[in-house]
C-alpha cells in the first residue's frame, strides 16, 4: 500500500528496504509484495528491487516471503484486513486463483492487461485460471510442466535415433525400450496430471460448465479415449497401479537404472544424478508427445499468477510491480534463474538453452490448468480421478468406472466451500 514513511523509520521484515524521505522531500511510498518460497533466489529479488526502486523513485519494496502450506487460508484472511502492512501484490498458485476470485476481493486487472502487458500471448494455463468472463484478476508470472526424461543410453543401444513426436511412435518405442530386464517407462497408476493431458489432448475434459453447473464428465467418448491411451502407456512398465508417482517417488525408481522414461518436470533429473551419479549427461526431455507431430501433447501446466487486493489503497503502484515482474526483462530473467517457462509463448527463446526447459516451453504453449471453478480443491481433498484409473488399471470397465467418478467430482463440485 501505498503510505507516508516519516524520516528515520525503516522498512523491516523484508529482503528489501527503504528508510527516511528521498533528496527534495518526496515521501517514500512501501509496496507490500508477498511471494512464495523458492519462486525466486534472493539474488533474483536484490536485483530486481534495486532496479525497479531506480526507476520508481518514489516507491520502495517490501518483499516478504511465504510459506505454502496454510497458504491459501492466509491469503484469505490478508484479503479482508485493512492493516497497515496488508499486501499490495501477491503471488498466488495458478489454480488458486478461482478460490480467491470467488471470495470478490481481488481487484479487476482488465484494463492493465488490455492495454500494455502482452495479454494475447499469455500461456493459457496460467491466463484462463486467472480470469472470470471477460475480467481478469490473476497475471501470469511463470510456468513448470511435465515433460519426458529419458535415458539417451538406453534410447540409443534400442536403436532409437531421435525422441518420439507422436503417440503413436511413443507407445511402439516405449515398446522397444523393453529389452534386457529395462522397463519402457515407468509410470504410476494414479498419475491424474499425466492422464489430464491425454484427456484434453482428445478433446474431452475432468468436469464442464452447463446453466453454471459444473458436472464431472471423465464418462465422454473424448474423455474415455484419453483413459485408453493411459491404459495402454502404463501397462509397459511395471509402475503400481495403486499408488500415484510420489508413492514411492519416481525420482528413486528411475534411479535404480533400470527405467528408460519417467513423466515429471525436468527438475527431478538432478534428484535422479544426486542419487545415481552414474546417470550424469545420460538423461534428455522431449515433451510429452501429441495426438501428431504438428504439435506436442497438451499437459497441465502449474505456475504462478501475481494478484492484487481490492483493499490495496494504491493499486497502480501494485500494478507497477506486477507489471514489472511479469514483463519481458524479468520475466526471462525469472526462467533463466530458476529454469522456469516464461509467461509469453513468444518468450520461449529465451530458455532455448536449457533442453529440459526447452521441452516444458513446448508444452506449456498448450498447457491447461484444472476446470476453472473454485470447488475444483474439495475435488482434489478425496480424489475420485485416482481411484478410478486404479479400478481401471486392474480390469475394470472403463465406461462405467468413469460414470460413477463422474458422480463423485459432481457432488464436490456442488460443495459450498463457505
Amino acid at each position: 500500500m501505498r503510505r507516508r514513511l516519516l524520516a528515520l523509520i525503516c522498512v523491516t521484515g523484508s529482503l528489501a528496504s527503504g528508510c527516511g524521505l528521498l533528496p527534495g522531500g518526496h515521501d517514500r511510498h512501501t509496496v507490500t509484495v508477498w511471494l512464495m518460497k523458492d519462486s525466486a533466489s534472493k539474488e533474483f529479488l536484490a536485483r530486481f528491487t534495486e532496479d525497479f526502486e531506480r526507476t520508481h523513485d518514489d516507491q520502495r519494496l517490501d518483499i516478504r516471503i511465504q510459506e505454502w502450506t496454510g497458504i491459501v487460508e492466509k491469503v484469505r484472511k490478508a484479503l479482508r484486513s485493512h492493516a497497515k502492512d496488508a499486501p499490495d501484490v501477491i503471488e498466488v498458485g495458478n489454480t488458486q486463483v478461482p478460490q480467491y476470485v470467488d471470495d470478490g476481493r481481488l481487484a479487476d486487472l482488465t484494463l492493465e492487461s488490455m492495454r500494455d502487458w502482452g495479454k494475447e500471448h499469455w500461456l493459457p494455463g496460467l491466463a484462463e485460471p486467472g480470469k472470470e468472463g471477460n475480467k481478469q484478476y490473476g497475471v501470469p508470472w511463470y510456468a513448470a510442466n511435465r515433460v519426458v526424461i529419458y535415458r539417451k543410453d538406453l534410447f540409443e543401444r534400442a536403436g532409437i535415433t531421435e525422441p518420439p513426436k507422436t503417440r503413436d511412435a511413443w507407445l511402439g518405442d516405449t515398446e522397444k525400450l523393453n529389452s534386457g530386464g529395462d522397463q519402457g517407462i515407468y509410470l504410476a497408476g494414479q498419475d491424474w496430471y499425466t492422464l489430464s493431458g491425454f484427456i484434453w489432448d482428445e478433446g474431452g475434459e475432468l468436469a464442464q460448465e452447463k446453466d453454471y453447473e459444473w458436472r464431472g464428465t471423465l464418462d465422454t467418448p473424448a474423455a474415455l479415449r484419453g483413459m485408453a491411451f493411459y491404459r495402454r502407456l502404463q501397462a509397459l512398465g511395471e509402475g503400481p497401479v495403486d499408488s500415484d508417482e510420489e508413492h514411492p517417488p519416481q525420482a528413486g525408481v528411475f534411479a535404480g537404472g533400470k527405467v528408460a522414461q519417467i513423466v515429471a518436470v525436468p527438475g527431478l533429473a538432478q534428484a535422479i544424478v544426486q542419487q545415481n551419479p552414474g546417470l550424469k549427461g545420460k538423461l534428455g526431455f522431449f515433451p510429452v508427445p501429441g495426438r501428431s507431430a504438428a504439435r506436442p501433447g497438451t499437459v497441465f501446466t502449474g505456475g504462478s499468477d501475481l494478484v492484487v487486493p481490492q483493499n490495496t489503497d494504491d493499486q497502480f503502484a501494485a500494478t507497477a510491480v506486477i507489471g514489472a515482474l511479469t514483463g519481458a526483462k524479468w520475466d526471462t530473467e525469472l526462467a533463466r534463474t530458476m529454469n522456469y517457462v516464461p509467461n509469453k509463448t513468444t518468450l520461449a527463446e529465451a530458455v532455448d538453452g536449457e533442453p529440459g526447459v526447452a521441452a516444458m516451453a513446448a508444452g506449456a504453449a498448450h498447457g491447461r490448468a484444472t476446470p476453472n471453478t473454485p470447488q475444483w480443491a474439495a475435488v482434489e481433498a478425496d480424489n475420485p480421478i485416482k481411484g478410478y484409473m486404479t479400478r481401471v488399471l486392474g480390469g475394470a470397465d472403463p465406461a462405467t468406472e468413469a460414470r460413477r467418478a463422474s458422480r463423485k467430482i459432481t457432488e464436490a463440485l456442488a460443495t459450498d466451500l463457505g
